[in-house]
Order: C-alpha cells, then sequence, then structure tokens
C-alpha cells in the first residue's frame, strides 16, 4: 500500500529507534477515517482561484449563527474562502492560539451552553460549513501545532510527574542552557524560552502560558495527525498550520527549519491527500522566501505558504513612492520558483501586527518603514519590530490611498486575503485593546487591529456614498468582484512593465506589470505617489475604460494621465 511505505519511510527518518507498531495501528484508524468521510475531492489547485476573508467569529458577528446571517455580504464582497481565526477551545490568554482541546469548539462561538452536549455543539458547526459551501464558500481554519495551552490536559497530566505518560508530550528540563541558540520570538514580551515550574522549567517559543510540544516523541505525532483527521470527518477544507518552523527542536541549533520538521510536514501532507485530496494546508512560517518555499516541498509538503516579505515592502513602496521594494522581493533573486501546484498567500494586514520582523527584513528596512508608519507610539510593538495598526491607520484614513494598496494586492502573484473590516476601513479599537490587557495581563498591542464590527452603524455608514467606510469598501468590493472575473491573477505569469518620463528616465513611481493567462492579458498601471502623473506607454493599444469601468484619460502627446494613488486594470 503505497500510503503506508510512504508514512513508514517519515516514520523512520524522525523514529529510528521506535517500534513501527504505533504506526501500524494508526494506518488502521487513517482507513477507518477515510470510510467515514463521504465528501469528494476539492478541485486541483481550487485556493489559486480563492479571495480569503480573514475573521475572528466573535469579533465579526458573536458566534457561527451571526457569521451565517453575514454570509451573503461576504458573497456580494466577493469573498469565496473564509479563514476562521482560532475557533477552538482555550483560555483566550493568546487570542485562541493556547488551545486547551484541539477537537472542541469554544462553546460561546456556539451560542451554547457549556453543558451542551458535544452533538448539538458539532451540529451547529456542520450546519454552517453546510450553508458556506452551499454559496461556494470553503472554510479553513487556524490549528497551532508546535504548543497547546498550558490548561491543556496533556500539560496538566505532565506536571504532576517525571514518569507520568504525558511528561514528554512536551520538553521539561532542570538545564536552561538547551536550546540556548533558539531566538526569543516575542522579545519585548518575554525573558526567555524557559519557564519554571516546581523544580523543573519547561520549554516555549511564544508566551510561557503556551508549552511547546515534543515532536521527539511519536505519540505527539500521532495526536496532532488524529486532531486533522477529527476536523476533515466534519468538512472542513483545509488548515492554517501555525507556527510550523518550529515544530522540531535540537540542541546547538536555531530550532527553525530543521530537516525533520519538513518530515513531519510531509506526514501530514500524506495523510490529508490519502483521506481527502486537495485539502488545503496553509503554512505560516514567517521566514524568508527561500525558506518557506522549501515548505512546498516537491508538492509534498504544504500547498501554499504566505509571502512574508512582501507584505512590508508593499509600504515601503507607498512610502517611498518606488516600485523597486515591489519588483526586487517578487525578483528570482528573492522569491524563488514554486512547484506548479503550490501558491503564495498575499496579504496587507493581518490579526498581528505589520510585521518588522529582522528575519525577513533589513534593518534599514525596518528603520524606514517603521519610522514611515508607526504614527503613534502606542503603535509600536515589540521594540520597533512591528507596528499595532490596522490598514485605515497606517494609511491615514484616505480611502484612495487605501484602493491603492489593494489595487497592488489583488493583482499580484498570488491568492489575496482580506482582513476583518479592512474592507471598509475599520479603524484601531482602543477600548478592546485596554479591555483586553484587563483579562490576558498583558501589554500586548496586536489587540488594537481586533475589535468588534457594529453592524448597525455599518449599514448607516454603506447606505451614505460620500462616508469614509462607503469609499473604501466599494473601492474594494468592485475590485474584488472584478478579479474574480480572471484566472490571471491566482495562475498567470508577471511581465514587468517599464515606464519612463519624457527625458527617458524611468518612472520609478509608477509600478506597471502585464498578468497573463491563456487567452487573457491585462496590463495593471499603480501611481504610487499622490500626484497626478502622466505616463506614455507607446507599444500598448488602449481601450477608453478600464475593466474596473474607469474611464481612461489621454492628454498630449497621447499620454495617459494617472491621479494621485491612481491605479487601472486594462485588458489589453
Amino acid at each position: 500500500m503505497k500510503l503506508f511505505k510512504k508514512l513508514s519511510d517519515y516514520w523512520s527518518a524522525l523514529y529510528p529507534d521506535k517500534e513501527n507498531k504505533i504506526l501500524t495501528d494508526f494506518i488502521d484508524e487513517i482507513e477507518s477515517a477515510k470510510k467515514e468521510i463521504s465528501f469528494a475531492a476539492h478541485t486541483k489547485g481550487w485556493y489559486k482561484d480563492a479571495v480569503v476573508y480573514s475573521l475572528y467569529v466573535d469579533l465579526f458577528n458573536t458566534d457561527f449563527d451571526g457569521l451565517k446571517e453575514k454570509l451573503n455580504y461576504l458573497q456580494n464582497l466577493g469573498v469565496n474562502c473564509l479563514w476562521l481565526l482560532p475557533i477552538l477551545d482555550s483560555p483566550m490568554k493568546d487570542a485562541g492560539f493556547d488551545i486547551r482541546d484541539y477537537q472542541q469548539i469554544r462553546t460561546e462561538l456556539l451560542g451554547l451552553p457549556q453543558t451542551s452536549t458535544k452533538e448539538e455543539q458539532r451540529e451547529i458547526f456542520r450546519n454552517f460549513l453546510q450553508e458556506a459551501h452551499e454559496r461556494g464558500i470553503k472554510v479553513i481554519f487556524d490549528i497551532a501545532i508546535n504548543h497547546t495551552s498550558e490548561k491543556h490536559a496533556w500539560f496538566k497530566e505532565s506536571q504532576k510527574s517525571e514518569d507520568n505518560p504525558y511528561r514528554d508530550y512536551y520538553i521539561w528540563s532542570k538545564n536552561t542552557n538547551l536550546y540556548k541558540d533558539a531566538r526569543i520570538i516575542f522579545y519585548g514580551l518575554c525573558e526567555s524560552n524557559w519557564q519554571k515550574d516546581g523544580n523543573w522549567y519547561f520549554f516555549h517559543r511564544f508566551f510561557e502560558f503556551q508549552p511547546d510540544l515534543n515532536f521527539k516523541n511519536p505519540q505527539v505525532l500521532i495526536e496532532m495527525t488524529r486532531n486533522f483527521l477529527f476536523w476533515m470527518k466534519e468538512g472542513v477544507d483545509g488548515f492554517r498550520a501555525d507556527a510550523i518552523p518550529y515544530l522540531w527542536k535540537e540542541d546547538g541549533t536555531t530550532c527553525e527549519n530543521l530537516p525533520q520538521t519538513h518530515t513531519v510536514v510531509k506526514f501530514f501532507r500524506a495523510v490529508l491527500d490519502y483521506i481527502r485530496p486537495n485539502t488545503l494546508l496553509l503554512a505560516e512560517a514567517c521566514q524568508k522566501p527561500k525558506e518557506v518555499v522549501k515548505y512546498f516541498g516537491n508538492g509534498d509538503e504544504c500547498n501554499a505558504g504566505y509571502h512574508f516579505p512582501l507584505m512590508p515592502q508593499m509600504f515601503k513602496a507607498i512610502a517611498a513612492q518606488n516600485s523597486e521594494p515591489i519588483t526586487e522581493t517578487l525578483s528570482p533573486d528573492v522569491t524563488p520558483n514554486i512547484p506548479e501546484t503550490a501558491q503564495w498567500f498575499t496579504f496587507l494586514r493581518c490579526h498581528d501586527e505589520l510585521s518588522l520582523e529582522l528575519v525577513y527584513v533589513s534593518e534599514e528596512d525596518r528603520k524606514y518603514i517603521h519610522n514611515n508608519y508607526c504614527l503613534k507610539p502606542e503603535w509600536d510593538f515589540r521594540l520597533g519590530q512591528g507596528i499595532s495598526a490596522r490598514l485605515s491607520e497606517l494609511m491615514q484614513r484616505n480611502p484612495q490611498k487605501i484602493a491603492l494598496a489593494y489595487s497592488i494586492m489583488l493583482t499580484l502573484p498570488g491568492t489575496p486575503i482580506i482582513y476583518y473590516g479592512d474592507e471598509f476601513g475599520k479603524v484601531n479599537d482602543v477600548n478592546y485593546y485596554k479591555e483586553m490587557i484587563k483579562h490576558t495581563g498583558k501589554d500586548d498591542t496586536r489587540f488594537l487591529v481586533r475589535g468588534k464590527i457594529d453592524w448597525d452603524n455599518l449599514k448607516t455608514e454603506l447606505n451614505d456614498s460620500k462616508s469614509f467606510h462607503s469609499k473604501v469598501y466599494n473601492n474594494i468590493k468592485l475590485m474584488v468582484n472584478t478579479r474574480n472575473q480572471y484566472k490571471c491573477f491566482g495562475r498567470g505569469k508577471i511581465e514587468w512593465v517599464d515606464v519612463d518620463d519624457s527625458d527617458g528616465n524611468k518612472q520609478k513611481e509608477v509600478l506597471a506589470f502585464i498578468r497573463s493567462f491563456q487567452d487573457e492579458k491585462l496590463l495593471i498601471i499603480n501611481n504610487l505617489s499622490g500626484k497626478e502623473i502622466s505616463i506614455k506607454l507607446e507599444q500598448f493599444e488602449f481601450p477608453n475604460v478600464d475593466v474596473l469601468g474607469q474611464e481612461l484619460i489621454f492628454v498630449k502627446n497621447g499620454k495617459l494621465q494617472l491621479k494621485g494613488y491612481g491605479y487601472n486594470w486594462i485588458s489589453i
């Protein structure tokens, strides 16, 4: 059997000294799960044609019934994939990334009391999935595979004694010099990767209430794969694998991107593909592209991964009024080719800060972007390594500037992600930030970029065509729905177009490129400056309007006129 051979090879590479019976028994379990699943295989590469919308269920609209009520809103926006930020049972000290139970959704998100049965809980989630699927909307969610909450049953057992069966699910030691080359990820928020517990210490890469799992124990690999199987049986279309580079730890290394980590990911992918082909496994690897592409393997690891470095360079390009930060980042020197089946996921903002980690930006870029966008001291995150601000705040609540940023993101290669509320210019939520400091005991400024949506107020705003929120929403809705009409954005190639001024010098403030796929060919032009400019592109024949319905205005000598922060998507 092909699956058995594949998993056995991975098992032998990870656990050469462990008996195979554990794996053999688990493969029987996989076979049983496959028989239970009635869902058809996903269409190959479906995620390449997706527009993803990222949200917290409770902050978006209270619970799953509330989210169900807003599926028409999302469908009208042009969204065809939902990324649900953490929904699993959690004490919520890290917005749900501290998981207490991998096979239970937080009861408050289901609108049920704590005393509700598991079947009642599953029924509500299944009904939501069915409603979303009937509208052609896929659903993926976060699963933190590197660590659990300190309140997880495994960890509570591991605390009891050194010989407890769950002790080895985590990394316990009295020697805190182990793994000393592993950087502190929450620099400025945590002082160490070791947390004292009695006479021992446990290892953690994130907050001290999130102990790292020990994948050197094969039972951990089995248990985590079981969690994937559980949710696939419920009908989930994919998973965002949180903190994927840190899974395997070896003393004397940085404990990031180790070969064994890639083998663990291959194990997961083999099982997912066997159970339901083309289930999305999305890598959250906050690394340089040359490292992230390794998580695609030869098409046998993750299907997709976030392009973290592109995000800050889009902001730099707008601040500098210079296209080079984007073109250089997407050059083969920085962003290697990826397998035909793989895909980049792109984003402007997310549930975290605008990250400026030196893992993937230079010190010069970090300082430049921070100086240009950290407009208030309270937006600072991790001592200058990030900016906690919503897109509308970063763009100084300028609807045209926000639209330009979206024009860039929606037309560059990859699958775009809209962070909830950004489509109408949601601003920082100071009250929610203060509330969460009280709840968590952490001054985590990322809570500024979260917060609830006031739907009654938003309805009033969107009905007023002159309001800020209405202008932002209508711009983005038009672009998203137009994008959905063309395959070239998610699947096509890109060809950069140089634009010269009247003296023959390159106009760096213009980002222009052609996206093409099969018989589609679109010229995208973005004016990164706030001033009106005219450009000459003699090699093209232009229609009177672009595909967004915008009239193309030509001035003397046949030059195309672009307004400040203007953009055109032109069929050629």
